[in-house]
């Protein structure tokens, strides 16, 4: 990707944060639809070609023809950051639309009519595709996640940073959650993304590692032949190999842009405070990596409704009072950026109405059919809180 937000402050004025407080960008992967079956189509770089003339880089392709990604600018204020994110979505959506589809918001295809899946005519792609052969499996594997970048940030601070926030990464996938039905069927999961995308080397938490280490990891990796080339590096919270910041890649994409503001404040937030804590040294917590994994397996199947693991003492407890304890660890970082209002109000909101896989389903509840629900994500994608 040649554009990533998170590197550099955003053009328009805006107030100087504090010492510790990041900078935030986002990345959305979404999926594109044909309006009338609401399967997978095949027309992304139609759509890019359309939406570049007015986003430019700011809209890029995926591993399959079916996705579009999107890249904000860097903001300091969440205001800014959710200004971007409308734009860009407005503008591909009406791209799409010219292309006669849809843009939706789902880390997996609702539906699917199981065919091969073409990629997108990159040489990288084109390499992946073939050294990881069994991995890509039609348009099941296209899959669409947020990613946040935090920064201005050195390498050192990236991964220090995100061995701070490995205990909590948890809590902040089971909040967006948003793909439990794929190709047709429903999973059993809230995030069956989380569980296909599993299959690619180096996916899930990452490892408790200082810079030379990351360094020597890394390199085997692809020395080996793990994997093609540092950017495979798919750790839940990584260091960009590209721009100074660490890219946190947990949730689904979801449609609710609310959701993804409360993504990218809390992650901020939270980093606000744990930068804080780095500075003075503050170790950071260990934790098994069976456990980790076992915290991200309970996200990834219940979401909010199930049990999740204490970052703190590594007992159960109910995701919601997980959820509770990870805003109030990031509740001062949210007050120095003036966003702890809006997260209270959006986290209040998720437990009244569910999360994007509870909506989901309740779609289809309703409706009884899986085209509605498809079409409610697309009418969710463009809606402006």
């Amino acid at each position: 990707m040649s554009t990533v937000p998170g590197a550099a402050p955003p053009p328009d004025p805006a107030p100087d944060p504090s010492p510790t407080l990041p900078t935030v960008g986002v990345e959305e992967e979404f999926l594109l639809v044909d309006r009338r079956t609401r399967l997978p189509a095949e027309r992304a770089p139609q759509v890019i070609a359309d939406a570049a003339a007015e986003l430019g880089e700011q809209v890029q392709a995926e591993f399959f023809r079916v996705q579009v990604e999107v890249c904000t600018r860097p903001a300091t204020r969440l205001a800014d950051l959710e200004a971007d994110l409308a734009r860009l979505r407005a503008a591909v959506a009406a791209a799409a639309a010219g292309a006669d589809c849809l843009l939706v918001a789902s880390g997996t295809a609702v539906l699917s009519d199981r065919r091969p899946g073409r990629i997108t005519d990159d040489p990288r792609y084109r390499a992946m595709a073939a050294r990881y052969r069994g991995v890509v499996d039609g348009y099941g594997g296209a899959l669409c996640g947020c990613h946040v970048h935090l920064g201005t940030v050195s390498r050192g601070q990236a991964l220090a940073l995100a061995n701070h926030l490995r205990p909590w990464l948890p809590v902040v996938q089971a909040l967006t959650v948003n793909s439990p039905f794929t190709e047709g069927r429903d999973s059993g999961f809230a995030s069956w993304r989380t569980v296909r995308w599993a299959r690619w080397p180096t996916v899930g938490p990452a490892p408790v590692l200082d810079e030379e280490q990351y360094d020597a990891l890394v390199a085997g990796l692809v020395r080996s032949g793990v994997l093609l080339d540092r950017r495979m590096v798919y750790w839940y919270a990584r260091p960009s190999e590209h721009v100074p910041t660490l890219e946190v890649r947990v949730a689904d994409v979801n449609a609710d842009l609310r959701t993804v503001l409360l993504l990218a404040a809390l992650l901020r937030g939270l980093a606000a405070v744990l930068l804080a804590e780095i500075d003075d040294g503050r170790p950071a917590p260990v934790h098994p990596a069976g456990l980790v994994r076992a915290a991200h397996w309970q996200a990834a199947r219940g979401g909010l409704s199930g049990d999740g693991i204490d970052p703190l003492t590594g007992r159960y407890a109910p995701m919601t009072e997980l959820a509770d304890r990870l805003l109030e660890r990031a509740a001062p970082g949210l007050a120095a950026a003036g966003d702890l209002a809006t997260v209270e109000s959006a986290l209040a909101r998720i437990r009244r109405h569910g999360t994007g896989a509870d909506r989901q389903r309740r779609s289809l509840r309703r409706h009884g059919r899986l085209t509605a629900v498809v079409d409610e994500l697309a009418a969710l994608t463009l809606a402006v809180p």
